[in-house]
C-alpha cells in the first residue's frame, strides 16, 4: 500500500504557504475586484483541491471545489464581485485554515461540518446566476461563440489552433493522473481553450478512455504529438487544424472556457512575445533556487559551529610561552573561518518578518467590521530579517498589542470626527534593523494612555499604593499595563482594553531577549517599541568571576562598567544606592543574588560595579573581577534545571568549565528595585 504519510510535512508546509497568498489575495480582491486577482484565486483553491485530494483530505479537497466553482462563475462574468462573496470566501479560508492546523496537530481533518458553508456557497451560486440559466442555450452559444473568436484571432496572429484528441491505454489505472499530465505537457507549449469532458469531470475520472481538447501553440502538429505521446500510457494521439464546424452544441456543455484577461494575454501578448516568455523562464529559475530545509537540520548545523567556536575558544586560552608564530596564525585562520561560518549559518536562519505581518491585514479588517470602526493599516519593513526562532513567537504579542490598539486606543469615527481628526485610524506596524537588534513598533493615532485611569485601576487592584501614586511620572503609570492581569476595560470584551494581555507581550518578548518601551501622547496616540535580538544561538558576553565561580552577562544589555568607593555607597530602606552621574543607581552583589558561598570578606575600598539596563532602567551588579568579553555560545539548560531564578543558560568556556549566563532582565523584578 502507497503511504502518503512521508508527505505530510510537505502537504502541511505548502497548504500553510497557499493559505497565506489566499488570504493576501482575497483581501487585494475586496479593493481592486480585479480579475488577475480572482484567476490567482482560483489557481491557488485549484491546487489546494489537488493537493488535499491526493492526500485523502476530502473536506478540504470539497471546500475548495465549492469555492473553485464560484471563482470560475466570476471569473466567467456569470457572477459580480460583493462583499457577500468575499466575506463567504473568508469563511472557507478560516475554515481551511482550521483543518490544516488540526491535521498538523493530529493527522485528521476537524469533526466540523461543512455543510452550511458548503449550501451557502451553492445558494449563492443559483441566486447570482437565476438570470443567466433562464436562456441556458444562449448562454451555451455565447461561449462557444467566445471560443471560436479566441481561435480565429489566434490564426489571425500565425498562432496554430489544434483539435486534439487523446485515447488512453484500456490498463491505465490512474487515467486522471495520465489526462493531467496531457494537460500539462500542452500548456507548457501553449494554452488549452476547450476541453470536452470539462475539466472537473476529467479530474474525478469521469470520461471514458478518450478526451478532446482544442490548444492555441506556434508548434507544428508533429512536434506537438512527440511531445504528448512521450507520457507513458497514452495509446494514440489525433491532431488536427481546428474547425468550428467540428463541435456541435450538444458537445458545448461540456465546455472549459478559460475566460477574463489570463488567455487573452497570452493569445495577445504572450504567445506572440518571445521577451515575454524568456521572462517568466527566469521567474521559474530564480524561484527554484529557493529551498526548504528542516528547522532540526539547521539547528544541527548551527550547534556544530558552535562547538567549532568553543574548540577556537580553547586555542586562544592555551598558554602564550607554548604558542608559536605558526600557532597564532593558525588560530587567526580558525577565527576568521569561524566568524564567516557563523555569519553565514545565521543568515540561512533569518526568514523576513513578512511571515508575521502577512497574517494582521485579516484580522484589522474583521476588526474593524465588528467594532465598526474605519481603520488604515500600513505596514513598513517586512523584508526585515529576524531568526526563525523570533519568528515563531513574535506573532502572538503583536496580535494582543494590535487588539488593544483597536480596540481600545483608536476612537470612534464620531468621537474622531469631534476631536478634528480623520474618520479613519491608523495603525502602523514598522520594523527595522538596529545594530544587532530588530525594532518592531506597533503605532497608532488614537486616544493614548489614560495615565489618571491606569493609576485608579493599578490603586484598585493593590498593584500601587496611594503614595507611589502621588509620586509617579506619566512614564512609569505608563509600565503599570504590563502588570499581570491589569485592564483598564470597564467590561469585558471578546477583544479587551488596552491592557489585558499586555503581561504575556512582555513575559514572551523578555522570554526571547528583548524589551519594550511604551510612548504615549494624550489625544495624539501610542507606540510600543519591542527590540529583539537577532540571533538567539551565538552572542557577545562579558566574563565576570564572583569567588571561584565565572558567570557570562550579555554584552547588550550592559550599559557601562565602573569601580566605584564603598565610602559613596548608602543604605535606604535595606537597599544599597549610590548616587552615579547625578542619578541614583540602585546596586546589588551578584554573590548574594545567586548564593555563591564567601570564602572570605572583600575588604576592598574599591568594588567593580557592571552597570546593566532594561528600557530606561538601570542597575549595578557588584562581581569581583573581570576576566573579559568573549564570543559565547549558549546551550540550554534542559528541563530538570529550567527554573532556576536569574540564570538564562549556559556557555563551554575554551578550557572545558561552564559558565552560567545571567538572565539581567529578571534582576530587574526583585524587591531590591523599584
Amino acid at each position: 500500500m502507497f503511504d502518503l504519510e512521508q508527505y505530510l510535512d510537505m502537504f502541511l508546509d505548502e497548504s500553510k504557504e497557499h493559505l497565506e497568498n489566499l488570504n493576501r489575495n482575497l483581501l487585494k480582491l475586496e479593493e481592486d475586484h480585479s480579475i488577475e486577482t480572482v484567476n490567482e484565486i482560483f489557481r491557488i483553491a485549484h491546487t489546494l483541491k489537488g493537493m488535499s485530494s491526493t492526500m485523502g483530505f476530502e473536506k478540504i479537497a470539497t471546500l475548495t471545489h465549492k469555492m473553485e466553482n464560484v471563482l470560475d462563475d466570476i471569473r466567467a462574468g456569470k457572477l459580480k464581485i460583493t462583499t457577500a462573496i468575499i466575506d463567504l470566501l473568508f469563511e472557507g479560508l478560516d475554515i481551511l485554515d482550521e483543518f490544516v492546523k488540526n491535521i498538523e496537530a493530529e493527522g485528521k481533518e476537524s469533526d466540523r461540518s461543512i455543510d452550511n458553508i458548503i449550501n451557502n456557497l451553492c445558494n449563492l451560486n443559483d441566486v447570482e446566476t437565476t438570470d443567466s440559466e433562464k436562456d441556458s442555450s444562449s448562454q451555451l452559444q455565447d461561449d462557444f461563440q467566445y471560443v471560436t473568436s479566441i481561435a480565429q484571432k489566434a490564426k489571425d496572429q500565425g498562432i496554430n489552433c489544434y483539435e486534439i484528441n487523446v485515447k488512453l491505454e484500456e490498463s491505465c489505472i490512474l487515467k486522471a493522473a495520465r489526462a493531467f499530465l496531457v494537460f500539462k505537457a500542452v500548456e507548457q507549449n501553449g494554452e488549452i481553450i476547450y476541453s470536452n469532458p470539462s475539466t472537473e469531470d476529467i479530474e474525478d475520472e469521469n470520461f471514458s478512455d478518450n478526451f478532446n481538447i482544442i490548444a492555441l501553440t506556434k508548434l507544428k502538429k508533429e512536434d506537438f504529438k512527440e511531445k504528448i505521446l512521450a507520457i507513458s500510457e497514452i495509446k494514440d494521439v489525433t491532431i488536427k487544424d481546428f474547425d468550428k464546424d467540428s463541435i456541435n452544441l450538444d458537445q458545448v456543455k461540456n465546455l472549459t472556457v478559460n475566460t477574463g484577461n489570463k488567455i487573452q494575454q497570452n493569445n495577445e501578448q504572450n504567445i506572440e512575445s518571445k521577451n515575454d516568455q524568456s521572462e517568466s523562464k527566469q521567474r521559474k529559475g530564480k524561484t527554484s533556487k529557493t529551498v526548504r530545509v528542516d528547522i532540526d537540520r539547521l539547528d544541527n548545523l548551527m550547534n556544530l559551529v558552535s562547538e567549532l567556536i568553543i574548540v577556537k575558544t580553547r586555542l586562544e586560552d592555551i598558554d602564550t610561552d607554548l604558542k608559536g608564530q605558526n600557532m597564532n596564525e593558525a588560530i587567526e585562520y580558525l577565527e576568521r573561518i569561524t566568524t564567516s561560518l557563523h555569519d553565514a549559518v545565521t543568515k540561512v536562519r533569518m526568514v523576513p518578518i513578512e511571515r508575521v505581518f502577512n497574517r494582521f491585514p485579516r484580522m484589522v479588517r474583521d476588526l474593524s467590521k465588528e467594532l465598526n470602526k474605519e481603520i488604515n493599516l500600513i505596514m513598513e519593513g517586512e523584508e526585515t530579517e529576524v531568526d526563525r526562532t523570533v519568528i515563531d513567537e513574535i506573532g502572538d504579542p503583536l496580535i494582543h498589542l494590535l487588539r488593544n490598539s483597536i480596540d481600545h486606543g483608536i476612537e470612534t469615527p464620531e468621537v474622531r470626527k469631534s476631536l478634528g481628526k480623520s474618520e479613519v485610524g491608523t495603525t502602523k506596524l514598522i520594523a527595522y534593523p538596529d545594530g544587532n537588534n530588530v525594532v518592531i513598533e506597533v503605532c497608532d493615532d488614537g486616544s493614548g494612555l489614560n495615565i489618571e485611569k491606569i493609576k485608579k485601576k493599578a490603586l484598585e487592584k493593590n498593584i500601587i499604593t496611594k503614595e507611589q501614586a502621588e509620586i509617579m511620572d506619566d512614564k512609569e503609570a505608563a509600565k503599570l499595563i504590563f502588570a499581570p492581569g491589569f485592564s483598564t476595560a470597564d467590561k469585558i470584551s471578546d477583544i479587551s482594553g488596552r491592557g489585558v494581555g499586555l503581561d504575556v507581550v512582555k513575559t514572551k518578548i523578555e522570554a526571547l531577549g528583548g524589551t519594550v518601551e511604551i510612548e504615549s501622547e494624550k489625544n495624539k496616540g501610542s507606540k510600543f517599541i519591542i527590540r529583539l535580538p537577532l540571533t538567539l544561538a551565538i552572542i557577545q558576553a562579558l566574563l565576570v568571576t564572583v569567588e571561584d565561580e565565572k558567570y557570562a552577562i550579555p554584552l547588550n544589555n550592559i550599559k557601562e562598567i565602573t569601580s566605584i568607593s564603598t565610602d559613596n555607597i548608602r543604605i535606604v530602606e535595606g537597599k544599597e544606592i549610590v548616587l552615579y552621574r547625578g542619578k541614583t543607581l540602585p546596586l546589588i552583589n551578584l554573590g548574594n543574588v545567586l548564593d555563591v558561598e564567601r570564602k572570605s570578606e572583600n575588604n576592598s575600598k574599591e568594588i567593580i560595579v557592571v552597570i546593566v539596563k532594561k528600557g530606561d532602567k538601570d542597575l549595578g551588579l557588584i562581581v569581583d573581577n573581570l576576566i573579559g568579553q568573549q564570543e559565547i555560545v549558549i546551550k540550554s539548560l534542559g528541563k530538570y534545571l529550567s527554573g532556576l531564578s536569574f540564570i538564562a543558560g549556559a556557555t563551554i568556556l575554551g578550557n572545558g568549565s561552564v559558565a552560567l549566563i545571567i538572565d539581567t532582565n529578571s534582576l530587574f523584578q526583585r524587591e531590591w528595585y523599584s
